[in-house]
């Protein structure tokens, strides 16, 4: 199978943009993706979202972007408040800020929400994503959850367990206030991994997958 390179040679550094609604999201639909470019593209420049990152969530999210990107690169962080559950109700104000990212960023790759995913704030992000950024690659992350939505994702990054491991014990060291949650353990983030992994026969077994809606060869 013919893999795609993202290696922009002497056109200057990876420009990504990570768009999550909540502080773990981002970590989660792509960590390890992340954690691969910074080590295969020295550079790299992170434009960092997060819808909403209130209280202890807000340095939970930026403890984690610096664990993520690294100091290889550059990154700028955006930390929102809109209040988690109801952002479909702030939709002109969730509208603005990405309005607002359109004229200060154009990114080369972008990492967002699933447009079908079952929870209402992950939708919302996922949809203003493409009715902004009109002509770049999106890639779509997926989050798994107790609504049982993972489909059948079309784009995966194979990963060594390394990676995988580094980017599990990165989410649970970050997000100290989701360890109650039943559903947010290590067995959660390397079971999806391994089960990607097998779909794309990836060598070490692992890997992260996307929904791409849009690709020009």
């Amino acid at each position: 199978m013919i893999h795609l390179n993202l290696d922009k040679g002497d056109a200057g550094p990876l420009r990504i943009l990570c768009v999550g609604c909540h502080s773990d999201d981002i970590e989660i639909g792509c960590g390890g993706t992340i954690l691969r470019l910074t080590e295969r593209h020295s550079g790299c420049v992170f434009h960092w979202v997060v819808l909403s990152a209130t209280g202890i969530r807000q340095s939970e999210a930026q403890g984690a972007a610096d664990l993520f990107t690294g100091t290889t690169g550059l990154r700028k962080t955006l930390l929102k408040s809109f209040p988690d559950g109801y952002m479909p109700f702030f939709g002109a104000e969730v509208k603005a800020v990405f309005e607002e990212l359109k004229q200060s960023v154009s990114p080369d790759l972008i990492f967002t929400h699933n447009r079908k995913d079952a929870h209402q704030d992950h939708r919302l992000a996922g949809e203003m994503t493409w009715n902004t950024f009109r002509d770049h690659l999106i890639l779509e992350y997926e989050i798994p959850k107790y609504d049982g939505d993972l489909g059948q994702p079309g784009v995966f990054v194979p990963l060594q367990q390394e990676i995988c491991q580094k980017k599990v014990r990165y989410i649970m060291d970050s997000f100290q206030s989701q360890h109650e949650k039943r559903w947010f353990q290590p067995d959660t983030f390397l079971s999806l991994m391994r089960l990607r992994g097998m779909e794309c026969n990836s060598p070490s077994g692992y890997a992260e997958a996307f929904y791409c809606r849009k690709l020009v060869l």
